[in-house]
This record gives structure tokens, sequence and C-alpha cells, in this order.
């Protein structure tokens, strides 16, 4: 079954937070990661020095749940509040993350459809049509 997550997304302060919520839940960052460590293609805009320091992804496990979180950057625009909160789903297979995708995102806007990312895991975001912000993500190559 898939796991279901908090996804947070801030403007430009998203590592203060996660460590303020360290200092309360305790525990480590299995992943820390900013945009700078994203690979550069010719179809990604360049990032500004600033947005290259903002965080791209970061998670903190916190009993069975993981509070992921990140960024908001130039290319996405700044956070609006009430709508800066997703609902990360952990696929067991790209099957299972199709089907879920495929299903909840019917109706809504498919913003970013499922596909390979650079960090090894199939992936896609929509908003479905009730107005809820998804992430549907499966780890091809789990860390171990």
């Amino acid at each position: 079954m898939a796991a279901v997550n908090p996804y947070l997304i801030f403007n430009g302060n998203c590592e203060e937070a996660f460590l303020f919520y360290k200092s309360v839940f305790g525990g480590e960052f299995p992943y820390i990661g900013k945009f700078s460590d994203m690979p550069s293609d010719e179809n990604s805009p360049k990032l500004s020095e600033a947005d290259a320091n903002k965080v791209m992804h970061v998670c903190l496990p916190i009993g069975d749940t993981v509070l992921m979180g990140s960024d908001s950057n130039d290319a996405s625009g700044d956070v609006v509040f009430g709508s800066n909160v997703s609902i990360s789903i952990n696929a067991e297979s790209t099957e299972e993350a199709d089907r879920i995708f495929n299903g909840l995102s019917a109706g809504g806007n498919p913003f970013m459809p499922m596909n390979k990312t650079f960090w090894g895991a199939y992936f896609g975001m929509f908003v479905d049509k009730f107005g809820i912000h998804w992430m549907v993500n499966f780890d091809e190559n789990p860390a171990k």
C-alpha cells in the first residue's frame, strides 16, 4: 500500500522551518538538497544565486510519517498560503503510481505528468478537481 506524507512549500525559509521542526520532534534529515544540486540542461532556466541556495527537497521522519518540504523559486513564483501544502503519495510500483495519478487527477490539472526524474524516481504532480495539491512518487532506486 502506498504511504501518504504531508509536503510543505515555503517562500525561502524552508531550511529554517525544518530546523525548527527537527528541534521539536528530534531525528535527522535523511536528505536535504538545494536547487543548486539539480543537474542543469539546455531546457532549464538558469537559477539565480538566491534560488540556487534554496531548499529543493528535505525530509524529516516523524514516527511512521515523513514530513517533506521545499522552497518555491522564481520559476514557480511565491507561495500562496493555503495552497502551499500537498499530499505526497509514495507508491510501491510504477503501475500503482500511474493508477493513483490517473485516478486522482481525473477532472483536475495534471501539470507535471508522471516521468522519470534525475533523482531516480518516477514522479508527477497535479491539482485534483477539488483544488487539492498532490505529488505521486515511486522510488525506483530507494536509498538503503
